[in-house]
């Protein structure tokens, strides 16, 4: 793993230290655009689970009010620091908006980094017409 991707899981692990909340933020995530500009976010967890939003998204939601929405890679860290995978909604929406992203998955001895389409095999197309 290179250093940049190293310093996007700091970046996802600072967001949650600063801005976590006991049983409502415990998802980080960070992406960096390929203007080289990075955006974080956290989860933001409702009582109506179904109401709830990922961090992912709301980082993507940060790089498209800035108008920067062609993403390089993304991370999500849990409260303890570690590297996690996205969710099937998280995979489904970051493959709409950007179909060639990274991601940074765990693994061992250390998280790697991935195509966003390895995560997303056979992904689901709108038949146009």
């Amino acid at each position: 793993m290179e250093r940049a991707e190293s310093e996007l899981i700091e970046a996802a692990r600072a967001i949650l230290r600063q801005r976590a909340k006991p049983a409502i933020h415990f998802i980080g995530a960070a992406l960096r655009t390929r203007s080289g500009r990075v955006y974080c976010g956290v989860n933001l967890g409702t009582i109506v689970g179904r109401a709830s939003v990922c961090a992912e998204a709301v980082a993507l939601g940060m790089a498209a009010a800035a108008g920067d929405t062609d993403v390089d890679c993304v991370v999500a860290v849990n409260e303890a620091g570690g590297v996690v995978s996205p969710c099937g909604i998280c995979r489904e929406m970051l493959s709409d908006y950007a179909p060639d992203a990274r991601v940074i998955v765990p693994a061992e001895p250390a998280p790697r980094v991935v195509p966003l389409a390895e995560l997303l095999p056979n992904k689901f197309v709108r038949l146009r017409r």
